[in-house]
């Protein structure tokens, strides 16, 4: 498959939501993302920020794989860790309950919540942006994060958490 051909099926239907389409498989492109959550075709840096947005908004997670998927056509593409990276993030304390509001690197934004949890993986902190895709915490942002966190005591151990959407959240485990 030609990226010119899957560009032009993503722009054919890129209003759809993925969960619809089931097109055939059509084998592998030469995508990769990172584990800085940078975007690459054939080992080149895909500078253009609005190609990766347009590939990022057909972007699936199926089976331990991951498909860019049109309505004409599903590719495999490879992934280092997560693919997407939350780079900042703003509280915001006048909300009832307060919140902590994230952005990722592709500027999708959604607040830290039950809807889009935080987790610990292999002592990384990881986000639920939906469709069963997850954004890396930034180190910058972990480090922001533990300036706020509160601490409590549990079994013998000092537990750091921050608090979203009135959830609470440990940024350690």
């Amino acid at each position: 498959m030609k990226l010119e051909q899957l560009l032009e099926s993503i722009e054919q239907g890129r209003h759809a939501p993925t969960e619809r389409w089931n097109p055939p498989y059509c084998g592998e492109l030469p995508i990769h993302i990172d584990a800085d959550g940078n975007w690459f075709y054939q080992g080149s840096l895909i500078k253009r920020q609005a190609l990766v947005k347009l590939f990022a908004s057909v972007l699936v997670y199926e089976d331990k794989t991951f498909y860019l998927v049109t309505p004409a056509e599903k590719v495999k593409i490879t992934v280092a860790d997560a693919p997407f990276i939350v780079t900042t993030w703003q509280h915001v304390p006048n909300a009832e309950p307060p919140v902590i509001h994230l952005t990722t690197n592709i500027e999708q934004q959604f607040a830290l919540s039950e809807q889009h949890p935080l987790i610990i993986k292999s002592d990384q902190l990881y986000v639920d942006c939906g469709r069963n895709l997850w954004a890396k915490v930034h180190r910058n942002v972990v480090y922001q994060w533990a300036e706020i966190a509160r601490s409590r005591t549990q079994q013998g151990r000092e537990i750091y958490s921050i608090e979203s959407a009135g959830k609470q959240f440990d940024l350690n485990a």
